[in-house]
């Protein structure tokens, strides 16, 4: 349904427009995310500069320095930090910009270029060997998530057409080999394992055992310590030395801020990586581990641990990081995941249902069920251009939409798509069926009839919009943005 919205939204282009009235009723709590507090500091920073009409030399230094000051607040390196701001301010401070009609939107513009080289550039990628088996070996600290996400990366490249092999390496950890073999019937890929004997032997096994089962790619988790030492590093090398595998990926916790980045430096003078994955990416509201681990040791971030879940691991795409970090939105990551979990034929009959007007709880209750397949409705809400700044003090409870759906399946068929013959006795019904409340009952329709204006206005040739825009309501207010959540 975002999708579909969105569809519509960028048809009428509405103006966007602020203001808490916009979700003054979605439940508010205390809301985090990613880059939370790098991205609110930026954008504060830029909004200042944006009302400054014509800028002066003095103008983008005062913005520099807030700027730096955001960026060492976010635990980003401190050489990191200098140099970045100085590359910005050099090209900031040029005639072009100086004397362009919109220096401001041209000083964002320089910022997310620098952001986006300053975490890679381009989108790093597996190196799938031209003679399989290719071997990916994973290292890293105790505790850093390389297990769960030698499971993702293999569904990840199973979903691509891969036929991944998960070989269980860290025989020191209780209960390691099991947890990669349970994973592995969860996903259904094989795991290779010999139990206690050596990695190093384990891993040469591996190899002879994927080349007669067809297996093309190899995933070695091993084994990791609470701190970087030499036994440590002699077995990884020794493992390294037998299988020669073509890529070498550190997990590491991007919570830990430039402790991830010492990690990966430590590990890339020993061993040499080719890449790294940050897990708890979707907790981090500082953000320095992404923003500096490229500079600093010269390793792309490939990958992004974004949730528990088992697809919960994205390609790291740096221009998409840097426009989320900068208001911007990322509405193709947006789209991808719902091309992963939407069904394209029904996406087009709700697309023809908002365009009619016959948008129905029907649809609304199914529509839920494929959202909650794309991850946590907050994290969407973000990659929408305009909507994460106007939520960037809302979390929605992601309970709320349980309650939902049991008061949609507590109704009939007819009722759910003829709402206003819900009366009285029927809400008593429904709300005893639900295990909610009459009060709950009524809330959702009402909050339903108010959604199906909202997309009478997108349907329609002269459509306010999504975020407000367009005429004024009582009082020279406009319509805001609501979200039947609360």
């Amino acid at each position: 349904m975002f999708i579909v919205l969105y569809r519509l939204f960028e048809e009428q282009k509405p103006e966007l427009t602020g203001g808490s009235e916009s979700c003054k009723w979605i439940k508010l709590k205390a809301g985090t995310g990613m880059f939370q507090g790098l991205s609110e500091k930026l954008q504060e920073t830029f909004k200042r500069l944006k009302g400054k009409g014509r800028l002066k030399e003095a103008d983008v230094n005062e913005a520099m320095r807030e700027v730096r000051v955001a960026l060492l607040e976010a635990d980003v390196n401190y050489k990191v930090v200098k140099d970045f701001v100085a590359k910005v301010k050099e090209r900031s401070i040029g005639q072009e910009v100086l004397e362009s009609l919109s220096p401001a939107q041209y000083v964002i513009k320089i910022v997310h270029e620098e952001m986006i080289e300053l975490m890679g550039g381009a989108t790093g990628k597996i190196l799938i060997a031209s003679k399989p088996p290719t071997v990916i070996l994973l290292i890293g600290l105790q505790g850093a998530g390389k297990t769960t996400h030698a499971a993702k990366l293999a569904n990840m490249l199973k979903k691509q057409g891969k036929h991944p092999l998960m070989v269980a390496c860290d025989i020191y950890r209780p209960a390691a080999i099991k947890q990669l073999q349970v994973l592995g019937e969860q996903l259904k890929v094989p795991v290779f394992s010999m139990g206690q004997i050596a990695p190093v032997e384990i891993a040469k096994a591996s190899i002879k055992h994927a080349n007669s089962n067809g297996q093309d790619v190899i995933i070695i988790d091993t084994a990791g310590r609470l701190h970087i030492n030499e036994e440590l590093m002699t077995e990884l090398r020794d493992i390294k030395s037998a299988v020669k595998p073509h890529e070498i990926l550190l997990v590491v916790d991007a919570m830990t801020g430039q402790d991830a980045v010492n990690v990966a430096e430590s590990f890339h003078r020993e061993l040499g990586l080719d890449g790294v994955i940050l897990t708890k990416l979707d907790g981090d509201t500082r953000g320095g581990a992404a923003l500096s681990i490229k500079a600093v040791t010269g390793c792309t971030v490939k990958f992004a641990g974004t949730g528990e879940k088992m697809d919960a691991l994205e390609s790291f795409h740096p221009d998409r990081m840097a426009s989320r970090i900068l208001g911007m939105g990322d509405v193709l990551t947006l789209i991808e995941k719902a091309q992963e979990s939407f069904d394209e034929k029904k996406a087009k009959e709700m697309e023809q249902k908002l365009r009619k007007q016959e948008f129905t709880l029907e649809d609304f209750l199914d529509q839920m069920q494929q959202m909650k397949k794309m991850g946590p409705l907050s994290s969407l809400l973000e990659m929408i251009p305009g909507v994460g700044k106007q939520l960037k003090d809302v979390q929605i409870d992601e309970k709320d939409t349980a309650h939902l759906e049991a008061i949609i399946r507590s109704m009939t068929i007819e009722e759910r798509r003829k709402p206003m013959i819900i009366k009285d006795s029927r809400k008593k019904r429904i709300a005893k069926g639900s295990g909610t409340s009459v009060q709950d009952v009524g809330r959702l329709l009402k909050q339903f009839e108010q959604m199906q204006k909202m997309m009478k206005q997108f349907a329609s040739p002269s459509g306010m919009g999504m975020l407000g825009g367009g005429k004024k309501g009582k009082k020279g207010k406009k319509p805001g943005m609501k979200f039947p959540f609360a």
